[in-house]
């Protein structure tokens, strides 16, 4: 599932910061990235399923594993897990509103804490 309409895709800031924002908001980057790329998962668990929301960016300045990058965001997901095959995010995936709901306030939390460091 995309969420398109929250305005986090374009979205440019400092890996540190974004590092920071996220990390507030429950998120957690581990080894998922490399040098051009980057992604912050939140881990939700609800009736024996699992589900991920998803945000993701490149660098466009800089590197991720150096001690410089911007990064700039492209549009989040919401994906359910199936072991051991990994995350789906199709169209025909049932995803429960209260996750749906609780990604959208949290995309809305980044966003903002995203755009006041850019004032």
């Amino acid at each position: 599932m995309k969420f398109e309409n929250i305005g986090i895709e374009g979205l440019t800031a400092e890996l540190s910061q974004l590092d920071d924002i996220l990390e507030d908001l429950g998120f957690v980057r581990a080894a998922q990235w490399d040098y051009e790329r980057v992604t912050y998962d939140r881990k939700f668990e609800h009736k024996g399923d699992v589900f991920y929301l998803r945000i993701q960016g490149y660098a466009i300045e800089g590197d991720v594993g150096g001690r410089y990058a911007l990064i700039k965001l492209i549009t989040p997901l919401l994906g359910k897990h199936y072991y051991p095959h990994g995350v789906e995010y199709g169209e025909d995936e049932h995803f429960p509103s209260m996750i749906v709901e609780t990604s959208e306030k949290l995309l809305k939390q980044a966003k903002e804490e995203i755009e006041k460091i850019k004032q």
